[in-house]
C-alpha cells in the first residue's frame, strides 16, 4: 500500500514539474509573445531555448539536488531539523566566492565568461573545502555529535571570514549579496548539463546507500548488529551530501530551505523507506525550487526578486506551519 501511494506522489510531481516547465518558458520580460513567435522569430527562439528553457530545467535539477541532500543529511543525523548547508558547505561556498571576487576581480585578463567560471568553481570548491574542513575538525564520521558541532564551528568561522573580505572590499557586496539571495539566472545549458550529471550519480550513490540510513533510523547499535559497516558507508553519505551541495550551490548561490523543507513535506504525506524517501525528496525539490523561480520571474515583472528570498518565505512558513499543526494536535491529545 505505501508503495502505491509513494508511486502516486512520484507520478504527480512529475506531472506537476512537466506544467511548470511549460509555464516557467513563457515567464519573462517579454510574456508569452515569445513561445508564440518562436518557430518564425529567431530572437524570441533564442529567449525560449537558450534563456528560459535551460534555466527552468536548472532551476528543477538545483532543487532536486538539494531536496536528496536535505534527506540524506536528515537520514545521516536522524535530525528533521538538518539541512544540506549544515556541514560547512553554504559558509565554504561563500567564502569561495569572495575569494574569486578578489582574485577575478582586480585580474585585467578576467572576462565575464571567465569571471563566471571563476565564481562557479570557487563556490564548488569552497562547499567541497567546508565538508572537508568538518570531517578534519571532527576526526572522521565515527560520532555524529562531533560532526554537527564541527558542522557549526567551521560554518561561524569560515562565515566570519567571508565577512572580513568583503568589509576589505566594499565593492564587492553587491555580487556577493546576489550569491547569497540564490539566483538562477544564470544557468544555462552547460550549468544543466552539470548539475543533470552530478544529480543522477548522487542519486544512484544515494539510493544504494539508503539501507544505511533505514538501519541508522533504527539507533547505532541496531545499525552495528546489521553487519554493517558504518565508519565508511557514512564517509560515502557524507561525500554524497558534500557533491550534491556543492555542485547545486555553484551553479544557484545559497537557495534556502528547499532542502529542508523538501523531506518534510514528503514525510507528511506519506511513510515509506530512506530509498522513497530520497527519491521523492528530490523531486519535490525539484518542484519547490522550479515553482519558487517561476515565482520570482512573474511577481514584479519585468523585474525579478531574488529566488531565495522566496524558496526562505514558501519554506519557512510551510515549516512554521507544520510546526504549529502538530502543536495543536499535541495539545489536543
Amino acid at each position: 500500500m505505501m508503495n502505491q501511494r509513494a508511486s502516486a506522489i512520484a507520478l504527480v510531481l512529475l506531472l506537476i514539474a512537466v506544467a511548470l516547465v511549460a509555464v516557467g518558458v513563457g515567464v519573462g520580460s517579454t510574456g508569452f509573445e515569445s513561445i508564440l513567435h518562436a518557430v518564425d522569430d529567431p530572437v524570441a527562439w533564442q529567449i525560449v531555448w537558450d534563456i528560459r528553457l535551460p534555466r527552468t530545467l536548472g532551476a528543477w535539477v538545483a532543487g532536486a539536488l538539494l531536496g536528496l541532500a536535505g534527506a540524506v543529511a536528515q537520514g545521516l543525523f536522524r535530525n528533521p531539523l538538518a539541512d544540506p548547508y549544515l556541514l560547512g558547505s553554504a559558509s565554504g561556498a561563500s567564502l569561495g566566492v569572495a575569494l574569486s571576487l578578489v582574485l577575478f576581480g582586480v585580474s585585467p585578463f578576467a572576462t565575464q565568461w571567465l569571471m563566471r567560471l571563476g565564481l562557479t568553481a570557487g563556490a564548488f570548491a569552497g562547499a567541497v573545502a567546508g565538508v572537508l574542513l568538518t570531517l578534519l575538525l571532527a576526526k572522521g564520521v565515527q560520532h555524529t555529535l562531533r560532526l554537527l558541532l564541527a558542522g557549526v564551528i567551521v560554518g561561524v568561522v569560515l562565515g566570519a571570514a567571508k565577512e572580513l573580505i568583503m568589509l576589505a572590499r566594499p565593492d564587492f557586496l553587491q555580487s556577493m549579496q546576489s550569491f547569497m539571495l540564490g539566483s538562477t539566472g544564470y544557468v544555462g545549458w552547460s550549468a544543466f548539463n552539470i548539475m543533470l550529471l552530478t544529480w543522477l550519480l548522487c542519486m544512484g550513490a544515494a539510493w544504494l546507500l539508503s539501507p544505511v540510513l533505514d538501519g541508522l533510523a533504527l539507533g547505532e547499535a541496531t545499525a552495528a548488529s546489521l553487519g554493517l559497516p558504518l565508519a565508511r558507508l557514512r564517509r560515502a553519505l557524507v561525500a554524497v551530501l558534500a557533491l550534491a551541495t556543492g555542485a547545486a550551490v555553484a551553479q544557484t548561490g545559497l537557495v534556502a530551505f528547499v532542502g529542508l523543507a523538501a523531506p518534510h513535506l514528503v514525510r507528511s504525506v506519506v511513510k515509506t523507506s530512506h530509498g522513497r524517501l530520497i527519491g521523492l525528496s528530490s523531486l519535490a525539490g525539484g518542484v519547490l525550487l522550479m515553482a519558487a523561480d517561476i515565482l520570482a520571474r512573474w511577481v514584479i515583472a519585468p523585474q525579478e526578486l531574488p529566488v531565495g528570498v522566496l524558496t526562505a518565505l514558501l519554506g519557512g512558513g510551510y515549516l512554521l506551519w507544520l510546526m504549529h499543526q502538530r502543536g495543536l494536535s499535541r495539545g489536543v491529545m
